[in-house]
């Protein structure tokens, strides 16, 4: 039988907090709408744009599903802002309603209260920026809240078998957004092993269901040097180390995104809360398995806010599970005030003028995103290329222009996606122009790929922005450095991976595995 107490015989959902959540829902709904429309473009957010122009079954960082996304609002509301932020504004609403769903079967009170709570985080009240984790959390929740469902059916007769199936179509989404979906089959694999063993058919119809998306990611993988596994297994992680900063960083971030209320009622009534995850086992392992995995890699690795966010929900499941009804209310009311401070401060920052942050150590930056135009303008030039020499200046300026601004240089091991996209011989011979931010450029690192180079400089807003003009790209000289360099730090693929392509290698070396990509 399921690990869950029977539903309360309640008919539709409690009156009495509808207004709390129509107001919650309604208010950070207008607050997001504002803050996607005011808010300049960031760097992530712009090189994300480019997976939803250039439309793949992949890409070198990540599964594909947010330049799908990208690529959809692009196409149904048109190539704004706001049309891409669009799905992360929705986002709050679209995962209320599937913990409502997936918790009402438990009790409909609870949910309500569970649904509240995740409103009123400041997160679900501020973040306006569409990354990777935004499929990831809503195909999560999904998977979870048909789950649920379908393990309150007391027979596996058809309606349970297709929420199960649903659920095993959620996963594969979740797995298609980001590898962190591996965590959470995890956790559901393990459910089912210690509790739920008479439904292993289940658990097998659902892993069936999901297999269209590692096998999409696989099939990329293997005609793209593996780029995937190169990046999130190998090229992130070299060099990374134990230091205490790391653990200690990942309990503050979580308590921080627990909010004051939460751990203060969660500390006094721990009893009921250690009382819950026995009771609800489902509840257990999406917790205890996910967080103490991250909690495993912050021993080594500083663990960013964005990794736990397909998980934070059922932060809020547990402690409207848990808490006492008569404090369930003090929980919304100290969560009310902390998201009012935040929104406080992000309303008090939007409507700053620019001369405002002039002492602040971010200016540089802040010009560079409010005044883009006005700089590309500075260092455009009739039959001069525009590149820039990192990841986040290019994908800004190239989101300005809507044209894609490659990277010159080595880079680093983010973003990559230039050595898929980018076939620098077609510069051989013209007129580059770097832009290279607020820092001087040093020439010598540039002149041995021109026959000339020369430092511009523009002043925007007190900030000097530079620039280095290159003449006559010397691109048997920038593969033979700077491309073979790029090979050998990033695309030492293992041996024991078959690949039937890989872009940047067979424009190197003309083969799929370099072997040797200096010589022709």
């Amino acid at each position: 039988m399921p690990h869950v107490p029977a539903p309360r015989a309640t008919a539709g959902w409690p009156r009495h907090l509808l207004t709390g959540l129509v107001a919650t829902a309604l208010l950070s709904l207008a607050l997001r709408l504002w803050l996607a429309w005011k808010l300049p473009v960031t760097g992530d957010e712009a090189f994300f744009y480019w997976w939803g122009v250039h439309l793949d079954w992949g890409y070198y960082d990540h599964p594909p599903m947010v330049g799908w996304l990208i690529g959809a609002m692009r196409a149904l509301f048109g190539d704004t802002l706001p049309a891409i932020r669009l799905p992360i504004v929705l986002l709050p609403l679209l995962v209320g309603g599937l913990l409502g769903w997936g918790l009402a079967a438990i009790d409909r009170e609870r949910a309500a209260w569970a649904v509240l709570f995740f409103w009123l985080a400041p997160i679900n009240w501020l973040g306006i920026l569409i990354t990777t984790d935004t499929p990831l959390i809503l195909w999560s929740l999904l998977a979870v809240a048909a789950l649920l469902r379908a393990e309150r059916r007391p027979a596996l007769d058809g309606r349970a078998w297709a929420l199960y199936a649903l659920a095993g179509v959620a996963f594969g989404g979740a797995f298609l957004s980001k590898y962190f979906a591996v965590v959470l089959a995890f956790a559901v694999l393990v459910y089912f092993a210690l509790f739920r063993r008479e439904r292993w058919s289940a658990l097998l119809a659902m892993a069936v269901c999901a297999l269209p998306g590692p096998a999409i990611n696989i099939a990329w993988n293997i005609d793209h040097g593996w780029s995937n596994v190169m990046f999130n297994v190998y090229n992130r992680n070299e060099g990374e180390a134990f230091e205490w900063s790391k653990p200690l960083t990942y309990v503050a971030m979580l308590a921080y995104l627990a909010t004051p209320s939460a751990l203060w009622l969660g500390w006094r009534h721990r009893t009921a809360l250690a009382a819950t995850l026995r009771a609800q086992r489902w509840l257990a392992c999406l917790l205890l398995l996910p967080f103490g995995f991250f909690a495993l890699l912050s021993l080594k690795k500083v663990i960013g806010l964005h990794w736990v966010l397909a998980f934070y929900p059922f932060v809020f499941v547990w402690l409207a599970l848990a808490l006492p009804a008569d404090k369930l209310r003090g929980m919304a009311l100290g969560m009310a005030a902390f998201a009012a401070l935040h929104v406080a401060a992000v309303v008090g920052v939007a409507v700053t003028s620019l001369e405002q942050w002039r002492g602040a150590k971010i200016y540089p930056q802040i010009v560079r995103s409010v005044r883009t135009a006005e700089i590309l303008r500075a260092f455009e030039a009739p039959g001069a290329a525009l590149m820039a020499n990192a990841y986040t200046p290019a994908s800004i300026y190239g989101f300005e222009r809507r044209a894609y601004m490659p990277v010159f240089g080595r880079g680093r091991f983010h973003a990559r996606q230039d050595d898929l996209l980018v076939d620098f011989s077609v510069y051989d011979g013209r007129t580059l122009r770097v832009l290279t931010g607020d820092d001087a450029p040093k020439l010598a690192a540039y002149a041995p790929y021109f026959e000339s180079v020369r430092a511009i400089e523009h002043l925007q807003d007190g900030v000097r922005f530079h620039a280095v003009e290159g003449r006559g790209f010397r691109y048997e000289a920038y593969r033979r450095g700077v491309l073979a360099d790029i090979h050998a730090r990033f695309y030492d693929i293992p041996s024991w991976l078959p690949m039937t392509g890989c872009p940047f290698c067979e424009r190197l070396c003309g083969a799929v595995r370099c072997e040797n990509p200096s010589p022709r």
